[in-house]
Order: structure tokens, then sequence, then C-alpha cells
């Protein structure tokens, strides 16, 4: 990985593994938009970022170094080999996956972010997910730009009743949304023990949260709390699993579950039937 600032831009070149637009637009985060100019956009971390990809090169636009390193890098989690680690997918379908949608990097998301955006996910669609998180931030968030946001903390969301939500028309995820951040802001659930603790006494921790299953706490464990190791199984996954994996995962995904995950979902979402079949 090679980068440089460029006037008010950091350019980022020389790096494997990693395409913008499927990182931003595979069902892991929610507040990436496309802007008319062909830039990937969201707030991140308090953080604006403009960020294009073309031939190669990836272009940070009024980015500093300082900045490029402490969010971008860690978010993008471009400090990991992945290149190394897919190769070490010796696995039929897996390789099917990574040729087809090459370039999915597991995002780092602010780990409240995480669990919130997953208890809204659930039973949802994309498009509506995207909407309740937009209201969430505009409503409560503290604006940073004419037009962003950032996404409210738990400890103002702490204060709030179900009736201060029910403009987000989140439904029944409104009580859920409260409950963790509730917990949270008591210091019931500590974010730094989640990301420290084996995984299966995390997934215990998230799972007091009301409304969080196992699906949202390995969703939130994986993209929040950077735990590749986590495994979340939804429709798209257990069809995966029954249709081609009824043993089990293969032994060559053992601690990077979540990453091949990644590329398995991805792809079995956007093939139908007959290609499944003719590949098994």
């Amino acid at each position: 990985m090679k980068y440089e600032a460029i006037g008010n831009d950091i350019v980022l070149t020389d790096v494997k593994c990693f395409d913008l637009d499927l990182c931003a637009d595979c069902g892991q985060a929610f507040r990436w938009k496309k802007t008319e100019d062909g830039y990937q956009k969201a707030v991140v971390r308090n953080t604006v970022g403009e960020i294009i990809q073309k031939d190669g090169v990836t272009v940070f636009r009024n980015t500093d170094k300082e900045t490029f390193e402490t969010i971008w890098i860690p978010y993008f989690d471009l400090e990991r080999d992945y290149e190394n680690i897919l190769a070490g997918f010796d696995d039929r379908y897996l390789n099917e996956a990574i040729k087809a949608y090459p370039g999915i990097r597991i995002l780092r998301q602010e780990p409240w972010e995480a669990i919130c955006s997953f208890i809204i996910s659930q039973n949802n669609n994309i498009p509506r997910i995207k909407g309740i998180i937009e209201r969430l931030c505009t409503s409560f968030g503290e604006q940073i730009s004419e037009e962003d946001f950032t996404f409210p903390s738990f400890e103002k969301i702490a204060k709030l009743d179900e009736n201060d939500l029910a403009p987000l028309r989140a439904g029944f995820r409104n009580k859920y949304i409260l409950d963790a951040a509730k917990k949270l802001s008591r210091g019931e659930i500590s974010l730094d023990t989640v990301e420290k603790i084996p995984i299966e006494q995390a997934r215990e921790e998230l799972m007091k949260i009301k409304g969080v299953g196992k699906k949202v706490a390995e969703c939130a464990l994986l993209y929040g709390f950077g735990r590749i190791e986590a495994f979340p199984v939804d429709v798209w996954v257990n069809r995966i699993m029954e249709e081609l994996y009824p043993d089990g995962l293969p032994e060559c995904t053992r601690g990077v579950e979540g990453i091949a995950q990644q590329y398995l979902f991805h792809w079995r979402r956007n093939i139908d039937e007959k290609e499944v079949k003719n590949i098994v």
C-alpha cells in the first residue's frame, strides 16, 4: 500500500483486494451514497468521507494524512493482507465468489453504530434501513456540514423515549435501540470489554440487549468490533450452508470465517438458482 498527499487529497495506490464500490454496497454499512460526480460519500467516526476509485487509484477528497491514517486505514482494514487470506481459501465455491466479486473488505465501523444499525436491519430491506438511519442521524446527530450529520451517541439516545423515536418509523425496533443505548450508558455492557473477550462471551454480552439475537450480535462483532472470526447467518447464508456446506465451512476459513461469509453472502444473493446448480 502506498499513499501520498496531493493538494488537499490523499491518493492511495498499490493496494490489493480493495473495491470501494463493493465495500460500500455489500450490506455491511448503510450510510454510503454515490454523489453525482461519482464519489462514494459517508460520515464515518464524525468525519465526512468522499472517495473515488478508478484504474487502481483511490482518491480521498479533502483528507490529510492524519485523518487517512487514523480513520480510513482502520475503517477499510487496509493493513490486513487480504491477498494472502483469499489465496488460502482452498475451496471451489469461495473461489467462485472471490472471482465474481474481488475486492470486498470487512469495514471496521464504530461499534455502537454497528449495534444500532443491525438492530434496525432486522426483518428489513436495505433502502428502508438506510432511510431509518438517515432520519436517526439528522434528528439526533451533530450537524458537521450543511448536509452531513454524525451518528448520534448512545449517551444521547439513552435520554430519549419511544415517542422521541417515533418519527424514525422504525416500529418495534425503537424499544431495542433504546434498550441498547441505556445498557451501554449505564455500563451494563462495555464496548471495550466486548472487543477483547473471547467471542462466545462477547456474543452473550451483546445478546443481553433486548431484541439482539445471535445474528445481530455476530453482525455487530464482525462489522463493528473487527472480530473477523464472527459468522453472521441470515437467510442467504443459511441457504449457502444448506446448498454448499451441509457439513460446515471448510477448514481453510478457520479464524477468518467473517471474511469468507461476506464473499459468499454477496455472491449468493447476486446469482440465481440455475447458476448455483451448475456449480454444485
